[in-house]
């Protein structure tokens, strides 16, 4: 099942990223140096090395922080990569913490704009990536966001009313699956893999991303006749106690409930629903990657928990193991799929940069105009982890196909 009408996380051609021990080969323009610091002069016009200024923003702390450190660590092993290769351009990033706050997202947004920024790999989460995104595009700077899903991102989408309340940001793109593509994709693979019968519904009717999939997830639950018993809504202030959305699935006889949620809600309900014995199967989306993470949490809660991802990190292919094992070797940690999708940036970034003929010492905004150019010029391709031969539309939305994950023994592993 493919994503064809842009979606929330895309994919471009011409590289190929492989190598154990850093070695790459690509076609894209633009190499780098690691991040985490630079010395732009904020005239958005490269860094004195002759680098590429890259601005990233994500949680590095709070609640949120795994999804955070996930897309820096997997962006500066990237730029680090580049930078041991012979490519006549490199990247200079500089990644900011955002604590999930969109307020904050957007004074990291100005200082990485300060600091010479010519593009930004963010953010990391959906709130904070629409308050920036609206940022970026009164200054024209090319925004990439690795897992940042809600339509609002890119604005030009309709809601489930039909109406389009947030005009379209030409500078804005995402690699990663949009709210919408997640929702239909999961009711389609339940009901083609025969998951279950009658399906439960548990989400967070005060998040964007939450509620977006949930209403494309019903649309689509009708067209492929698959029965919800159960629709059950929480917020933010109530994500504590999940025993009377628990008990409505359970008397409604679901067994399986679908979780479009992030993963800190997701191990409640997990260990909720063992609590009082409910044992239906768990199928979630991509903000449960990172589960398995969660400090305190006990992994053999999620034993069984399906979900669709871009990112197989057990894939045999040798330019995931490389990856694999160059996370490992930075963090101690396998990389999930905003890890992944993270890294594709960095790559899909540098072969837009070279299509475009772009050069360091341009302007924030000419890079910006240039990139939109080549990500919108149907013939750009790309091929990462997330995905082979992804492209994107002038929507900002990518095409790539989805695969379907359990969790078995603590890791997770391909149900194809």
């Amino acid at each position: 099942m493919k994503f064809s009408n842009v979606s929330r996380r895309g994919f471009v051609q011409a590289m190929g990223v492989a190598g154990a021990a850093g070695a790459v080969a690509l076609t894209g323009c633009g190499n780098s140096a690691s991040g985490g610091s630079g010395d732009g002069s904020g005239s958005g016009a490269g860094s004195d090395g002759g680098k590429f200024m890259m601005g990233g923003i994500g949680p590095l702390t709070g609640g949120a922080a795994i999804y955070g450190n996930a897309c820096k660590n997997a962006a500066e092993i990237a730029v680090a990569e580049i930078d041991g290769t012979d490519s006549q351009f490199k990247f200079d990033l500089k990644f900011e913490d955002d604590e999930h706050n969109a307020e904050k997202s957007v004074n990291a947004f100005n200082t990485l704009k300060d600091w010479g920024m010519q593009m930004l790999v963010g953010t990391t989460t959906t709130a904070p990536c629409i308050a920036v995104a609206e940022e970026a595009s009164n200054d024209n700077i090319f925004v990439l966001t690795p897992s940042a899903s809600s339509t609002d991102v890119i604005g030009g989408q309709p809601d489930a009313q039909g109406n389009t309340t947030t005009a379209r940001r030409p500078n804005v793109f995402q690699m990663c699956f949009t709210d919408p593509n997640q929702g239909t994709a999961s009711a389609k693979y339940i009901s083609e893999q025969k998951l279950g019968t009658k399906v439960g519904i548990i989400y967070d009717s005060s998040d964007a991303y939450s509620t977006g999939i949930d209403q494309k997830f019903l649309t689509e639950a009708k067209q492929v006749n698959l029965e919800v018993v159960a629709n059950e809504a929480f917020t933010a202030d109530s994500a504590t106690d999940f025993s009377t959305q628990l008990n409505n699935c359970k008397n409604a006889g679901a067994d399986i409930l679908f979780l479009p949620v992030y993963y800190t809600p997701a191990s409640i309900i997990l260990k909720q629903a063992n609590d009082m014995g409910y044992a239906p199967k768990f199928f979630g989306v991509d903000g449960m990657d990172g589960i398995l993470a969660m400090e305190g949490f006990d992994t053999s809660l999620a034993e069984g928990v399906m979900l669709l991802t871009p990112f197989n990190a057990d894939a045999d292919d040798d330019r995931t193991k490389a990856f694999v094992a160059a996370y490992k070797d930075k963090t101690g940690e396998v990389p999930n799929q905003f890890a992944a999708d993270a890294y594709d940036c960095v790559y899909a970034l540098q072969a837009a940069l070279e299509k475009g003929g772009c050069t360091p010492d341009m302007s924030a905004s000419d890079v910006c105009d240039k990139l939109v150019e080549v990500f919108t010029s149907g013939d750009f391709t790309f091929s990462g982890l997330t995905g082979d031969t992804m492209a994107w539309s002038d929507t900002g939305e990518v095409s790539k196909e989805p695969k379907g994950m359990v969790i078995q023994g603590g890791q997770y592993v391909g149900m194809e």
